[in-house]
């Protein structure tokens, strides 16, 4: 599992290369907009958004346990599922980076 995680990680690392790369333009061409830009912001989102949602689900499952042996634990796993939720909010301010540089 690893090794294939490590494989995916290079591989998009190679394909960030496209993303950032710049092309030649001739002088008085309009500008183009790269589809990869949009892609790329495409995937910060939906992966962030992925991997929130999978730590929420996570939380909120051992919350409930936890609740059901101890009330006074219920005000404890707040602030870890806000937490988790700002992975989503991070991978939106990566997304509006992407666009906007």
């Amino acid at each position: 599992m690893k090794r294939k995680v490590v494989v995916l990680a290079l591989v998009l690392m190679v394909l960030a290369a496209a993303v950032f790369a710049q092309e030649a333009e001739s002088p008085g061409a309009a500008p183009q907009t790269s589809v990869w830009k949009y892609f790329a912001a495409a995937l910060a989102v939906g992966i962030s958004c992925i991997a929130g949602g999978i730590a929420v689900g996570q939380i909120g499952s051992a919350a409930m346990g936890a609740m059901s042996e101890n009330e006074d634990l219920s005000g404890k796993a707040l602030p870890y599922a806000g937490l988790a939720e700002g992975i989503c909010l991070w991978g939106f301010l990566v997304a509006l980076l992407i666009i906007i540089l």
